[in-house]
């Protein structure tokens, strides 16, 4: 009893922790110490005791033993028929079990993180050693995701096949017959991309005296090629084929399109001037002719107005210089630089432009609407009040505008014309209903005072008044019109 309490007060009063002393080492890096010799200690303990230990299964027998592997062998072959016939029942996939492998990691092997067999850095690297299989089945793909090169659609399925996009190796159709016989089938289909593939397939392998007459007597598929060596360029072999057919005038107008790859000027003019002995129709001979004449004209056009531009000669090239070459220009736009550069010229010159709508036939229409545009442009007011003004037989003088006069205010609106010159033309559209939207719409104050009054609507006019400046002419005029007893209103 007296021993015992002895114990119990040692108990109490001794204590683990000593105090600090600066001759003690550091309490952490001793207990780290102590671990490492413990672990070296157990590690000794490990290695000399590996060579007496047996390995064991968990049923006790050796392993390795010749009993052990016939269990083994047994157990295997059982558990994978019981794991097979379970899936049947079941209507699920498993995998057959394999047969356990003796293992050669010991006991000092996990401490020591090696095997005889092989060294690791720790449990983690042989636990994830990738020199173990892996007995996973591997899941085979869809049939749907193999292209199939080698096999023998019929020319029906190659084409069903092509228009959903699947790949088709055309090589196998080797004879005429079949090769037709696809052709066909694509043009059946109607679906473009099928189609220009098989010309394509068929071009490459057949003559084109075969390719020809074959698809003369297919007009779709004749169309299709066509476009296809035209979108191309292939120049040689569409007109081979166009000669083939006896399309003359087509033969001529692709020899024609070739000068849009002729960049010098004067080959092209050359080249132009071969062009007008083709078998064109009519019509297309004189546009081919007024092709020729225009490029002729534009080059001395331009020769003429860079020396006067070079030379600072003329007042008009120095306040408006030229932001681009005529040359290769269209009509309208070589028509629209002479009166813009060239309007007051004599009918004699090449550059006037009264010469060019005499040569070239162009209509009144079109002469008035560029005319206006250029003068309009160059605020020239006397040339546009000129231009629209016309004579009869017997001397009087008249306004006359074959675009209509609705339109010439709006281009000399979008000029910045003042208001006393839109004034002059929008007195003169017909309709009353366009008249008075043309005057609101750009304050033409008169135009809409004197409709109203030609109008006699007496309530109009009133509402209009609010609409003008007070104490101006125009409030004036509106007052002297509503005082007039002469006018008999209709409200």
């Amino acid at each position: 009893m007296s021993r015992a309490r002895a114990d119990e007060e040692e108990y109490w009063h001794s204590s683990k922790f000593r105090a600090f002393t600066f001759d003690d080492e550091d309490d952490e890096l001793s207990q780290l110490k102590e671990s490492k010799r413990a672990v070296n200690s157990l590690r000794d303990i490990v290695d000399d005791d590996d060579d007496d230990l047996e390995r064991v299964s968990w049923s006790g027998e050796p392993v390795g033993s010749i009993s052990w592997s016939i269990k083994e062998t047994a157990s295997g072959s059982t558990s994978s028929l019981d794991g097979r016939d379970s899936s049947l029942q079941k209507g699920s996939s498993s995998y057959a079990a394999l047969p356990k492998q003796a293992s050669s990691y010991s006991l000092s092997s996990l401490f020591k993180g090696r095997n005889k067999l092989s060294s690791f850095q720790s449990l983690s690297d042989a636990l994830t050693d990738t020199g173990v299989k892996n007995y996973a089945p591997e899941l085979r793909r869809p049939k749907a995701e193999y292209k199939d090169y080698s096999s023998d659609w019929s020319p029906k399925d190659t084409v069903r096949r092509m228009q959903r996009g699947k790949v088709c190796s055309l090589e196998r159709f080797r004879s005429l017959q079949d090769k037709l016989v696809l052709l066909d089938e694509a043009v059946a289909g109607h679906d473009g991309n099928v189609i220009t593939a098989v010309l394509i397939f068929l071009k490459r392998t057949l003559r084109r005296e075969i390719l020809f007459r074959e698809l003369e007597v297919r007009q779709v598929a004749l169309c299709h090629l066509i476009h296809f060596l035209r979108e191309t360029g292939e120049q040689k072999f569409l007109l081979d084929l166009l000669r083939f057919l006896d399309r003359t005038e087509e033969v001529a107008l692709s020899q024609y399109r070739e000068h849009l790859n002729i960049q010098d000027v004067e080959k092209r003019r050359e080249f132009l001037k071969g062009c007008i002995g083709l078998p064109f129709s009519a019509e297309d001979t004189s546009h081919i002719q007024d092709h020729y004449t225009l490029l002729e004209r534009q080059i001395i056009i331009e020769a003429n107005d860079r020396h006067l531009e070079m030379a600072g000669q003329s007042e008009l090239f120095r306040k408006y210089p030229r932001k681009a070459s005529i040359l290769n220009m269209p009509l309208v736009t070589t028509l629209f630089y002479s009166c813009f550069y060239h309007y007051t010229e004599a009918e004699g010159m090449f550059s006037s432009p009264t010469n060019l709508k005499k040569t070239f036939k162009i209509p009144d229409k079109q002469y008035v609407l560029t005319a206006l545009a250029a003068r309009a442009k160059l605020r020239a007011w006397g040339d546009v009040d000129a231009l629209l003004t016309t004579k009869n037989w017997l001397g009087y003088t008249k306004k006359k505008a074959p675009i209509g006069f609705h339109r010439v205010v709006e281009i000399l609106q979008r000029n910045n014309a003042p208001v006393q010159v839109l004034q002059e033309y929008v007195r003169l559209v017909e309709d009353v209903e366009t008249r008075l939207n043309l005057a609101t719409k750009y304050k033409c104050h008169d135009v809409v005072i004197e409709t109203y009054r030609d109008l006699k609507d007496r309530i109009q006019l009133t509402a209009y008044k609010c609409k003008v400046e007070r104490g101006s002419a125009e409030e004036e005029k509106i007052h002297s019109i509503l005082s007039n007893t002469q006018i008999r209103w209709k409200n």
